[in-house]
């Protein structure tokens, strides 16, 4: 259950910091770009989105890792 707070918390924080910043970011840019002009009026939320699930997981990951070398 821990694991899923962990989750959540960097999901948020990425995805805020992408919607904040004006710049476009890998992957939820390229995500989006491939959903084509259908997604054009959700362009930066789907791509906050998308930045915020890849990044939270890659965080998540290495927190679980790191958690777990720790353990040991």
């Amino acid at each position: 259950m821990k694991g899923l707070y962990i989750l959540l918390a960097f999901f948020s924080l990425i995805a805020a910091a992408s919607l904040l910043i004006p710049v476009p970011m890998f992957p939820g840019d390229w995500f989006v770009s491939l959903l084509g002009d259908v997604v054009l009026n959700y362009v930066s939320v789907l791509s906050a989105f998308f930045n915020g699930a890849f990044y939270g997981v890659i965080l998540w990951l290495m927190f679980v890792g790191l958690g777990r070398k720790l353990a040991e």
